[in-house]
């Protein structure tokens, strides 16, 4: 299954060199979750959501929540490109006196809509912003990228259950379907199948896309919200580390720490135009 950085345009390849920025300076972070989401969020921050990076509580800005926090290399690099904070932050990840955690914190760092990380909760929050934009009649999308693994979570049902119940056509939830947990296979841990029914059932219009595929990526969320009186959901069906031959599907590489020079040089390499 894994095909490296082959199938990888120039921008999705930077923005990965760019992650490796940041494990170069921090020496640990969550690798393959973070690998797997670059065109997700890519499309979304170039071609979907509305917002001023000058000024990151805009209300009429839409809104981003990563639920899956442990992704946020990922977020990191967009925000700093958008110009929420300047990029030399992105060097000083994971440090003591940077503003960039290994999860999402929304009191120090521009852009992020909540902090996140603890797993499950951001579907409810985002209902709950979803819900509020209603009521006072703005114009806010929230969009909830969720992990696989996360979706074993109780919470993240109760609040699909919710959103279908108020038809919160405002609200649209991604997920990562990468098939990798921290440690196996979504299969063997808690098999998630059958995956799209399961929202059906709970009240979303369902689509499912190849995630790293960008123009599908661009077609598909361009027709958000899919039906006028729905939640949406988005199943992308992802390669966990992305662009790494050797961390392609490889539970090892969901989270390194103490990532050694020969490390973040093969990192480099494996990012290369073939």
């Amino acid at each position: 299954m894994a095909d490296g950085a082959t199938s990888l345009d120039e921008r999705s390849l930077a923005l990965r060199r760019r992650i490796v920025d940041c494990l170069r300076s921090s020496r640990r972070g969550h690798v393959g979750s973070a690998f797997s989401l670059v065109e997700i969020l890519r499309v979304l921050y170039d071609e979907v959501l509305r917002y001023d990076s000058q000024r990151p509580n805009w209300p009429d800005r839409d809104r981003l929540i990563l639920s899956k926090g442990h992704g946020c290399l990922a977020l990191y690099v967009l925000l700093a490109e958008k110009g929420f904070f300047p990029e030399e932050e992105l060097e000083r990840f994971c440090a003591f006196d940077g503003i960039l955690g290994g999860h999402p914190d929304a009191r120090k760092i521009p852009g992020v809509e909540s902090s996140t990380g603890s797993l499950g909760h951001g579907l409810s929050i985002g209902l709950g912003m979803a819900l509020h934009a209603r009521m006072e009649r703005m114009s806010t999308r929230v969009v909830v990228v969720l992990g696989d693994g996360e979706c074993d979570e109780g919470s993240v049902w109760e609040a699909a259950m919710g959103a279908g119940k108020h038809r919160a056509a405002n609200l649209t939830a991604i997920v990562d379907y990468n098939k990798m947990q921290s440690y196996d296979s979504t299969y063997s841990v808690q098999d998630l199948e059958p995956f799209a029914d399961k929202w059906r059932s709970f009240g979303f219009s369902v689509a499912e896309v190849e995630g790293h595929d960008v123009a599908a990526l661009r077609g598909l969320l361009a027709r958000l919200p899919f039906e006028p009186d729905r939640p949406s959901v988005v199943i992308c069906h992802t390669i966990k580390g992305k662009g790494l031959p050797f961390a392609e599907q490889n539970a090892g590489w969901h989270h390194k720490s103490r990532l050694t020079d020969d490390e973040i040089a093969q990192l480099y390499r494996a990012l290369e135009r073939p």
